[in-house]
């Protein structure tokens, strides 16, 4: 529930899916592998829409997906392309469920390499980078950091990952933390 005595970022206000996802996960340092590959597959999902459309299709996302289970879905193939296609509770964009499937083949490889977790972090030097914004005008788009990570992740096989979208998936696994100077959330800095 919505406490307006608490501090916020603005991006979440106003919308109770928002907040809880805002207090709740965004920012907040992910490790696990299977969860990083969960929150990339989605930002792909999300390119040229609002996040509050995945958000509120998560759930149907991790029923249609198998939980997104690499494992399983480097297995599967064109019926299950065409299922998807008829499944109203995802985005039904082909390209983006395609990429699905190559980036869970392309994420194992990775996994039994170095492991997804410790190559995704290796960007960041293993620490989460603050940032600490004024406003929403502060916040950037891509950085150098994200445009290395889509060139590593593009050339180890993924798809619907450009700078922009892998940004994101740094915000939202907490790689970056860009919680306005002024949010409750933001972490302190000594």
């Amino acid at each position: 529930m919505d406490d307006p005595t608490i501090i916020r970022c603005a991006w979440c206000l106003g919308d109770p899916d928002y907040i809880a996802y805002h207090d709740q996960e965004w920012g907040r340092p992910l490790y696990d592998s299977r969860g990083l590959f969960e929150n990339l597959c989605l930002e792909g999902f999300q390119a040229g829409l609002s996040w509050i459309t995945i958000l509120r299709k998560r759930e149907n996302f991790r029923a249609a997906f198998a939980g997104f289970d690499p494992h399983a879905l480097a297995k599967w193939g064109s019926a299950d392309i065409e299922r998807l296609m008829q499944d109203q509770g995802v985005i039904r964009h082909r390209g983006k469920i395609e990429a699905t499937l190559t980036n869970a083949q392309a994420y194992l490889k990775l996994e039994a390499e170095i492991g997804f977790s410790k190559f995704i972090w290796g960007f960041v030097d293993h620490t989460p980078q603050i940032n600490r914004p004024q406003t929403l005008g502060d916040v950037p788009a891509q950085t150098a950091t994200s445009a290395a990570l889509s060139k590593a992740l593009k050339q180890a096989g993924f798809k619907f990952c450009g700078p922009t979208t892998v940004y994101a998936f740094m915000q939202a696994s907490g790689l970056v933390n860009d919680h306005f100077a002024t949010c409750a959330f933001a972490p302190n800095i000594t």
